[in-house]
């Protein structure tokens, strides 16, 4: 089947220079899913079902990043400690996520550590988006959240209830501070600093699932900072959720996607973002290069395939970005 493929399309798959990913996307206008799946192989069928489940998609439902988080973001991972801190630094934008503590029922305080991962992701992406919609720092994590996370491919019980009952609670305790300016060429350093969650209430530990399903964590509500509400007004990145919802367990696919629905739609002309600024700001826990370009490639090639619009080529310097439309925009046109 692969002699089927133009030359240039070969090339474009090609593991050492993964192209713009709008090859996919003809591939499934032109063949179908299932075809097209099999004309790129099996190490990449995983992006033609993204592809194709972004550009099936019937709804217009977007959701609202705060553009600080389109710049650096959340660990991908669980942090070594609950008291670790969390600090990315970058050219434009750094990031310092210190763990905080909520009550426990009982009278103490229980120490939650840096939230992490894609749940704690999609968490600030549903608290962000609805906070927008309403135009309401108060945000319901009642049936509302459920509904949505359902319509997000998770079904809110078992482990993700769990997943998302953790992460509600260290993103609720943590405290956040953005900084830019910071890269040594500037006299003055801008900074805001301020809890994400500004008050809330939670269930006390130890309660099931089922009993959460008809009372507790889906029937609460927490209420962003002022700061970080205005913040998000003021600096929003519109996100489409369908695309989110293709790459629903990959936090670094997720913030490459957000950082370029950021970048690319207010470009006026082509420009490169070298491989050591984006080791800077996607690339914690490498300590070489060339691992994390490897790993990076793979997680753009997703990215790309839930933004059909984007128009991104890869070379030896890095990252050629092009004047694209924003996804919601082109979606939403479309």
């Amino acid at each position: 089947m692969r002699d089927k493929i133009p030359c240039s399309t070969r090339t474009r798959f090609s593991s050492k220079v993964p192209a713009v990913m709008s090859q996919v996307h003809d591939l499934i206008l032109l063949h179908g899913r299932e075809q097209a799946k099999k004309m790129v192989g099996p190490d990449e069928s995983h992006l033609v079902d993204a592809a194709a489940a972004v550009m099936a998609a019937e709804d217009d439902a977007f959701g609202v990043m705060y553009s600080g988080f389109a710049l650096t973001a959340l660990p991908h991972r669980r942090l070594a400690s609950d008291d670790a801190v969390w600090e990315r630094s970058g050219a434009r934008c750094s990031l310092l996520v210190e763990p905080g503590r909520l009550p426990d029922g009982m009278g103490k305080f229980r120490l939650y550590g840096v939230p992490y991962g894609s749940r704690a992701r999609l968490i600030l992406l549903y608290l962000q988006t609805q906070a927008i919609l309403n135009q309401n720092p108060e945000v319901s994590l009642g049936r509302s959240m459920r509904e949505w996370m359902r319509r997000m491919g998770l079904e809110p019980g078992g482990q993700t209830y769990k997943d998302v009952r953790e992460q509600s609670r260290r993103l609720a305790a943590c405290n956040v501070t953005f900084s830019w300016g910071n890269d040594g060429t500037r006299a003055v350093v801008a900074f805001e600093k301020s809890p994400i969650i500004r008050s809330g209430a939670f269930a006390v530990e130890g309660i099931t699932a089922d009993e959460a399903n008809q009372l507790t964590l889906w029937e609460d509500r927490v209420k962003l900072s002022e700061l970080f509400f205005r913040e998000l007004r003021d600096h929003p990145v519109p996100i489409y959720e369908p695309a989110i919802r293709a790459m629903v367990d990959n936090s670094t696919a997720m913030d490459i996607y957000i950082w370029l629905s950021y970048r690319l739609h207010v470009l006026d002309r082509p420009i490169t973002v070298r491989w050591t600024s984006l080791l800077d700001q996607f690339g914690a826990g490498y300590s070489r290069l060339r691992d994390f370009k490897r790993r990076f490639t793979d997680n753009l090639k997703l990215a790309l395939a839930c933004y059909p619009d984007a128009k991104v080529d890869v070379d030896a310097a890095g990252l050629r970005l092009h004047p694209s439309p924003s996804p919601v925009k082109a979606a939403l046109k479309g």
